[in-house]
Order: C-alpha cells, then sequence, then structure tokens
C-alpha cells in the first residue's frame, strides 16, 4: 500500500465569507506539485486555519477531543491519507498505531487534515485519487 500513497503538504486554505463551500489545497511533496483541491465547509476551513496559525481555544475542541480519545485510549496519530474519491466526494483515513498495530479510521477529509496538521504527521493521498482529481 505504501508505494501506492503519495505524501503530501497543505499549501492553502481559502476562505470565502461569500460560500458555505471552502478549499483546502494539497500539493505532492517530491517536486511534482501536483495540487489536489478539496471542497470543504466553513467550521472545517476555519478549524483547520485555527490549527495552521496555532490558535487556541478555550476549551478542547471537537479535533482536540479526538486526539484526546486517540491518547487516552493507548494510541497516537501516525498519519492520515486521503484514500479514496467516489462521485466528487473524497474520503480518508486515520492511521492510529495502538499497541504496535495500526488500526484504520474512516474520516472526512477536513477533519483528518485538521487532526494532520494539529499532531504533525504525514499526509498521504492514494496515487488513484491524485490520477483522477489532481491539477497542475
Amino acid at each position: 500500500m505504501e508505494s501506492d500513497l503519495v505524501r503530501m503538504d497543505l499549501v492553502r486554505i481559502v476562505i470565502s465569507e461569500e460560500s458555505d463551500q471552502q478549499v483546502i489545497v494539497l500539493a505532492e511533496s517530491d517536486g511534482k506539485r501536483r495540487a489536489l483541491p478539496i471542497v470543504i465547509g466553513i467550521f472545517e476551513a476555519a478549524a483547520i486555519d485555527r490549527k495552521v496559525k496555532n490558535i487556541r481555544a478555550p476549551r478542547p475542541m471537537t479535533h482536540d477531543l479526538i486526539i484526546n480519545v486517540i491518547a487516552g485510549l493507548g494510541g497516537r496519530l501516525a498519519s492520515v491519507v486521503i484514500n479514496e474519491l467516489k462521485r466528487g466526494t473524497f474520503f480518508a483515513r486515520l492511521l492510529v498505531e495502538r499497541a504496535g498495530e495500526i488500526v484504520e479510521i474512516d474520516s472526512r477529509p477536513s477533519d483528518a487534515i485538521a487532526l494532520s496538521v494539529q499532531e504533525s504527521v504525514p499526509i498521504f493521498a492514494a496515487r488513484s485519487v491524485l490520477d483522477e482529481a489532481a491539477v497542475g
């Protein structure tokens, strides 16, 4: 599976107050720099933007809660994968390491990316997803 994955960087968050649809852009880390734009909601974009800017809320937000639950169960977020594209909708997986094994958890890409930024873990995309949806 590893060879089918491409390391990605979060390169842009486009927040428009005039639209319900925001865009995050991932780009290949290896220099090819194909871009993968993903449309997300305003609340998800704001959460990612807060994480990138290291703005902390006074109380744990949902993404903080998820990381706390993972840690409380003896795991750690190892990476996230944008693994599928079906009918224009992206799908993602959280890869959580627990007791030496990887547990995969279904996730929205926006949540997976927010968690990856928060925990400084790598983001990957399936090569098939890039081949279908990447620009550039």
